[in-house]
Order: C-alpha cells, then sequence, then structure tokens
C-alpha cells in the first residue's frame, strides 16, 4: 500500500519559485548596496545615484538628528551591546522605552522585542496555551490565519498546531468569517484570529470590525501592524489602534514594529495588563533565551518615541500623506493601493518578464524600487512596489510619476488595482 506524504511548505515554494528574483539581484534590480545617502537619494557601491522607493521608514525619523545624537551618547556609555537577555541585564533605556510606548498606548501594557517576528514567536504561544491572565481560554484554541497575514505568522503554523488547529480565511469575506466562527462553536473551540493592519503589499483590514465579531464568539484577536505604525494615529500610534478610537480592546492584542516608520530598531507588543507582560518577561522563548536591541539602537528608539509624543509627528504624517495623495492623482488612481491610506504602491504585472523590463526602465531613470515574485505574488506574476515617504520631494515623486506613464506608454502594461495575496 502507497503512503502519500503532504508536501512541505518549503518544498512546494522551491518547487514554484523561478529564477527572477535572481535574475533581478544579479542586474542590480534589488539587492544592491548602498554607500551613503542623502534624504531618498542613496548612492550605490557604483558610485550611482538614484532615487529610492524601498524603504519603509517612511517618515525619515532614522536620520532624525535626536536619534543619531541618542544613539551616540549611549555607546559612549555602555558600547555597542550588553550582550545578554533582558531578564540578565539590561540598560536604563529599555524600560524608558517601554514607559513612553505605554504613553502612547494609553490603557495598554508593552514588552519590547529585538524584532516583530520574535513578538509573533514569543506571545502566540502563550496566548494559545491560556498563559496570558487577560486572555483566558475556556476552551482550547482554533486559529484563524488570514490568507493576507504576514509570512512572520504564517510559517509559524507548525507551532502554532501544538495548541490548537490552524485554519486559512478571508478577512474581507463575511461569510469566510462567519463559517469559520461557526465551526469554532460547533467544534467548543476559541477562535484566534491572526491579520495585519495595513499589508506589506496591499490594503487595509478592518480591525475594529473584526473586533467586535471575535469578541461575540468568545475569541480573540492578534494584529500585527507592522507597516501602520506611526503613520497615523494619535502620537502615531498607528492604522490599527487609531481604529479602535485609542483604546485597547480586552479581546484584541497589538503587534507593532520599530524598524519601520518608528525610525529604530525592534519591535513591541501592546496587552492589557502589567500581569501579562510579566509572564511574556518570563516564559516568551524570544526574551528568555535571546538578546535584547543592541543599546544605540534602544537609546535611538527612546528618542523617537519623545518625537512621537510631540507636535513633530503631525507634521511628518501630513507629509507623508500629502506626497502619496499627489502620486494619485498624478497616476490617476491606477496603482494597487490607490486612495488607501497605506504607504505602500504596487504595479502588478501579468509575467514576470515584462515586470524585470519595467524594473529596468525606472533604474535607467534613476529609480530604485522593490520588485516582488512569487509567493508574495502569485507565481507568474511580478509586482513593483513603491514605498512613500514624507521625505519624498515633490520633483521626485512627479519624476517617477512620469516614468511609469512612459513605461506604459511602450506597452508595459500592470494590470487594474486588485488585493494582492502572497501564497504563502
Amino acid at each position: 500500500m502507497d503512503v502519500k506524504h503532504k508536501q512541505d511548505w518549503m518544498t512546494i515554494r522551491k518547487s514554484r519559485t523561478t529564477r527572477a528574483l535572481a535574475q533581478a539581484i544579479d542586474e542590480g534590480l534589488t539587492s544592491f548596496t548602498v554607500v551613503e545617502r542623502q534624504g531618498k537619494q542613496v548612492t550605490t557601491e557604483e558610485r550611482k545615484v538614484f532615487t529610492e522607493f524601498v524603504s519603509c521608514s517612511y517618515l525619515g525619523l532614522e536620520h532624525h538628528p535626536a536619534l543619531i545624537e541618542a544613539a551616540n551618547q549611549a555607546m559612549a556609555k555602555t558600547g555597542i551591546h550588553l550582550s545578554s537577555s533582558r531578564g540578565a541585564m539590561r540598560p536604563p533605556y529599555l524600560g524608558q522605552l517601554e514607559k513612553l510606548l505605554e504613553e502612547i498606548y494609553q490603557g495598554g501594557s508593552v514588552a519590547v522585542f529585538t524584532s516583530t517576528s520574535n513578538v509573533h514567536l514569543g506571545v502566540l504561544p502563550l496566548l494559545g496555551s491560556g498563559s496570558l491572565p487577560n486572555y483566558p481560554l475556556a476552551r482550547p484554541a482554533h486559529w484563524l490565519m488570514d490568507k493576507t497575514a504576514h509570512a512572520s505568522m504564517q510559517v509559524l503554523r507548525g507551532i502554532l498546531e501544538q495548541f490548537g488547529p490552524v485554519s486559512r480565511v478571508d478577512s474581507a469575506d463575511e461569510q469566510s468569517i462567519q463559517q469559520a466562527l461557526q465551526n469554532c462553536e460547533e467544534n467548543q473551540r476559541t477562535p484566534i484570529l491572526l491579520i495585519d493592519g495595513i499589508g506589506s503589499m496591499n490594503g487595509l483590514i478592518p480591525v475594529a470590525e473584526l473586533t467586535r465579531k471575535l469578541a461575540a464568539a468568545g475569541g480573540y484577536v492578534y494584529v500585527d501592524d507592522a507597516h501602520g505604525i506611526s503613520i497615523m494615529g494619535r502620537h502615531g500610534a498607528g492604522y490599527a489602534f487609531a481604529a479602535l478610537d485609542h483604546i485597547l480592546p480586552s479581546n484584541l492584542i497589538l503587534a507593532g514594529s520599530l524598524s519601520k516608520a518608528f525610525g529604530g530598531a525592534g519591535g513591541f507588543v501592546v496587552v492589557a495588563g502589567a500581569d501579562d507582560v510579566e509572564v511574556i518577561s518570563t516564559l516568551a522563548n524570544p526574551l528568555v533565551f535571546g538578546h535584547s536591541i543592541m543599546v544605540p539602537m534602544l537609546a535611538a528608539n527612546v528618542a523617537s518615541a519623545k518625537l512621537h509624543l510631540s507636535l513633530e509627528i503631525e507634521i511628518r504624517q501630513e507629509q507623508l500623506w500629502k506626497n502619496i495623495n499627489l502620486f494619485d492623482s498624478l497616476m490617476n488612481n491606477s496603482l494597487m493601493n490607490a486612495g488607501v491610506q497605506s504607504p505602500v504602491r504596487g504595479a502588478l504585472f501579468e509575467n514576470e518578464a515584462e515586470g524585470l523590463e519595467a524594473a529596468r526602465l525606472l533604474r535607467d531613470s534613476g529609480i530604485l524600487l522593490f520588485p516582488v515574485f512569487y509567493p508574495l505574488v502569485p507565481d507568474g506574476n511580478a509586482m513593483l512596489r513603491f514605498a512613500f515617504s514624507s521625505e519624498h520631494r515633490v520633483d521626485e515623486i512627479r519624476h517617477l510619476a512620469n516614468t511609469l506613464l512612459e513605461i506604459r506608454e511602450k506597452g508595459l502594461n500592470w494590470v487594474e488595482p486588485q488585493a494582492v495575496v502572497p501564497q504563502v
């Protein structure tokens, strides 16, 4: 009798991945080395200058004088790294940062990690095992993984299945959510929905509506708002927290990034109470067994948090959306995410060859972007991803739009805007 074995996800990905990404790297369309930067102008190791639409530092805080000065002062006092877990030894900046973040996320308690991915790795097993005091499980967990959830959550499926089954759902499809919640009720399971706030490739998730639905079903929502942090909301609290009227629901856990628009490095989680943070600090694997954020970056994070609590963050937010609205109007809302409060726009091509050629033409015009292929987009497709910043100048945005329109006139046309689902 033949036994059929289910292929693992990495084998599937390998079998469906072409050489498109490797070709893009070989040609310097991506994975290029930056040796110098002034605003959004970068100089590569070939000493060529380009305008980049690649960085996820949407507010340009990573080279703010306050962050650089804080990092320099910290290095002078304690060096680059204390090289220990936070439970063994920590600089003063860690406690300062968590207190400042709690001012931004009033009503919540915060724990800081080295990355958002490590937040997921540390917190989700605690949530799924019912170990967090303010998130009890009356019934075993059933994970509902949104199909657009970030790969850093999708890849944890094998770990999550130790605590309960994992089902893939479409959070934009009400019938999909309702069916999943009904299945959880019939099987006496606690639904835990895993979603992004703003997708790294496309769209916004209706966080408030989904939180209400999960609350009615006795379930929890875990939202990764890495791309939404800083760019909107009071004190730069982010898309998800703003969508929730700056109040943390009792059934929601918020994960965020300090490495994107925040301007520093690391990740953090916002939970209901200090007793949850105590459990996270003593049981979450990345905190118990891993090192803490490098000292200069912790100090820079503190400086950035102080800026978030000032009026400067609002000025940078306003400029970011002004830039994005200008681009949308110049492109007649023809790119993915047009008109959506996301800092990312995308041109999706039906085949990889056309996407590569469009990336070449943009590079020849002095523009660098992020070309992506399967598994970030359906196999066979290519997408040119543009990340906008408050620091982009009007002439740089107009040059990008004019170049894209010229590319379209040459017969390289992107498809109509649509949701792009990562094929993880």
